[in-house]
C-alpha cells in the first residue's frame, strides 16, 4: 500500500512534467499558429503562471479541509482537460482563457501533489520529497522530447497538445488510486479553519521565502540560459540550447540522491550547501571563458539547486503538523510567485546594465538562501519522521535532533 501510493504519486509528478515539458516545447509552435509576437506570448505564460499563483493562495483552505487525496483525485484529470481546452482554442482571445483555467487547474495539481508527497513521507518517517521531485525531471524532459519529435514529425501545436492531454487524462485517473488519505486533523484545527483558514505558524513563510529564492533561481535560469550561451559567451544556437537540457539532468541527478544526502548531513546543512553550491555554480558560469565552462556551471548549479524546492515543500508539512497540506499550498504559491519574478528581475538588470550581471544575480539568491538556513526552524520529524500522535509520542524527544531514526522501509 505505502510503496504504491509512493510510485503513484513519483507518477504524479512525471505526468504533470510531462505535461508541462510539452507546453514549453511547443511554445513556438503555439506562436505560429496564432501569428503571435514575443510579446503576446509572453502575455500567455504570465496568464498561465497568474492562474496557478491565484490558484494555489485562493484553494489553500480546501486543501486543509478536503485533504490532497480528495483534491488530486479531481485536479489531476481537470489539467489533462484544460490542456486539451488550450489546444482546440481557435483564437487569441479564448487561448489566453484556456490557459488561465490551464494555470489554475495546474496549480491545484501542483500543490495537491507536494501534499500528497509530504504525507507519503510521513508514512515513511524518512525523506523521499526528493525522489518524487525527480519524477518531475523525468516527466519535463521526456515532456520536451514528446515535443521535439512531434515537430520533428510535422505535429502543429493542435495535434501535439490534445495527444498529450488525451493520453494524461486516462493515467491521471488511474493514479487516483493509489493516493493515501491525510492524517485526521485535530479538532482544534478544524473548528479554526473558517473561512480561508487561520493564519499560518511564521515558519512557513520563512520556508517560503526559500522556496520562492529557488523558484527564481530555476526561472532564470530555465528562461536565460540559452540567451546567455548565445549572446554573452558567443555560442551557436544549437549549443546555446544545451544549457538548459544539461541544467535539468543535473537536477534529475541531484534529486535522485537528495533524500540520501539529507538523510545523512541533515536538512539545515543540505540547505546550506545548496545554496554556497549554487552560487559558486553561477559564479563559475558569470566568469566563464567560453560556452563549455559555462554549461559546467550550469550543470554544477543544477546538481545543488535542485534540493533546495523539494527540502523546503517537505519542511512545510511538517511546520504546520495540524494543516500539512495547507501549508504546502502556502509555500507553493510563494515559490511560484519567484518562478514568474524571477526572469524578469534579471530582464530588468540585463536591460540596464548587462546579460552577464542579470543571471550573476542568481548568486546573490542563492548566498541568501544558505544565510536564511541559518533561521530555519526544524521539527521534530523534519529529517525523518512525522510528528507523533500524544499516545505514540516519546518521553522525551528532542526538537534539535535531525538525524533519521532506523525504520524499515
Amino acid at each position: 500500500m505505502l510503496s504504491r501510493a509512493r510510485t503513484g504519486t513519483f507518477l504524479t509528478f512525471a505526468l504533470a512534467g510531462l505535461l508541462i515539458g510539452v507546453w514549453v516545447a511547443r511554445l513556438p509552435a503555439l506562436a505560429a499558429k496564432f501569428g503571435a509576437g514575443e510579446g503576446e506570448v509572453g502575455i500567455v505564460v504570465l496568464a498561465w503562471g497568474l492562474g496557478a499563483v491565484v490558484a494555489m493562495q485562493a484553494l489553500r483552505g480546501l486543501m486543509s479541509r478536503a485533504g490532497s487525496r480528495a483534491v488530486l483525485w479531481a485536479a489531476l484529470p481537470l489539467t489533462s482537460l484544460s490542456f486539451a481546452a488550450v489546444a482546440l482554442a481557435p483564437g487569441y482571445g479564448l487561448l489566453l482563457g484556456a490557459v488561465v483555467l490551464f494555470g489554475m487547474a495546474f496549480g491545484v495539481t501542483d500543490i495537491a501533489m507536494n501534499a500528497q508527497g509530504s504525507v507519503v513521507e510521513r508514512a515513511y518517517r524518512r525523506p523521499v520529497m526528493s525522489g518524487m521531485h525527480a519524477g518531475w525531471c523525468v516527466g519535463a524532459m521526456s515532456g520536451g522530447v514528446f515535443g521535439v519529435g512531434t515537430a520533428a514529425a510535422g505535429l502543429g501545436f493542435t495535434a501535439t497538445v490534445l495527444a498529450a492531454a488525451l493520453l494524461a487524462l486516462p493515467a491521471g485517473l488511474a493514479l487516483g488510486r493509489t493516493y493515501l488519505p491525510d492524517p485526521p486533523r485535530p479538532a482544534a484545527a478544524a473548528a479554526g479553519t473558517g473561512r480561508g483558514g487561520r493564519r499560518m505558524p511564521a515558519a512557513v513563510y520563512l520556508i517560503g521565502v526559500l522556496g520562492f529564492l529557488a523558484f527564481m533561481t530555476e526561472g532564470s535560469i530555465a528562461d536565460w540560459s540559452g540567451l546567455f550561451l548565445h549572446e554573452e559567451m558567443g555560442a551557436g544556437e544549437a549549443v546555446a540550447a544545451a544549457g538548459y537540457p544539461v541544467f535539468e539532468l543535473a537536477m534529475l541527478l541531484g534529486r535522485l540522491v537528495g533524500d540520501r544526502v539529507r538523510t545523512r548531513v541533515g536538512t539545515r546543512r543540505l540547505l546550506t550547501g545548496a545554496g554556497l553550491g549554487t552560487a559558486i555554480g553561477m559564479t563559475v558560469v558569470v566568469l566563464s571563458p567560453g560556452p563549455a565552462v559555462a554549461i559546467a556551471g550550469f550543470f554544477l548549479t543544477g546538481l545543488v539547486v535542485c534540493t533546495v524546492v523539494p527540502t523546503a515543500i517537505s519542511l512545510a508539512g511538517t511546520a504546520a503538523p495540524d494543516r500539512p497540506a495547507a501549508a504546502v499550498a502556502q509555500v507553493g504559491a510563494m515559490g511560484y510567485g519567484g518562478l514568474l519574478l524571477g526572469p524578469v528581475v534579471v530582464g530588468f538588470l540585463a536591460e540596464a546594465t548587462s546579460l552577464r550581471v542579470g543571471v550573476g544575480s542568481v548568486i546573490v539568491l542563492a548566498l541568501v538562501i544558505a544565510a536564511g538556513a541559518h533561521f530555519v526552524r526544524l521539527g521534530a520529524g523534519a529529517d525523518a519522521t512525522a510528528p507523533a500522535t500524544p499516545a505514540e509520542a516519546p518521553a522525551a524527544a528532542d526538537p534539535n535532533d535531525t538525524q533519521p531514526e532506523p525504520v524499515p522501509a
